[in-house]
């Protein structure tokens, strides 16, 4: 067997040692959750307009907001700048459009 069979195998042994409680994590990644419904609030923007605003789905604003599906980390970091700097994303986004 190669090298790297060997070395996928004990990952799969480390795997389930991990997950039966029986081993910890070399580390740990914890995402902080981000409250869309918060930052579309703040900006006084309906989930249509701010959808649109940021070139979003109405459907997946939505199923941000009742926890139906979570931004993936790209959409993490545009739902941060937008949190913090929204004129930048609407400056960006009128220069590509």
């Amino acid at each position: 067997m190669s090298k790297f069979g060997k070395e996928l195998i004990e990952s799969a042994r480390q795997a389930v040692a991990i997950a039966k409680s029986e081993a910890k994590p070399a580390r740990r990644f914890d995402i902080p959750s981000i409250d869309v419904g918060a930052i579309r609030k703040k900006l006084n923007l309906s989930q249509a307009k701010f959808a649109d605003k940021f070139g979003l789905s109405v459907a997946t604003v939505r199923d941000w907001e009742q926890g139906r599906r979570n931004p993936d980390n790209t959409a993490r970091t545009l739902l941060m700048v937008i949190d913090q700097r929204p004129e930048a994303v609407v400056a960006a986004l009128a220069v590509s459009g």
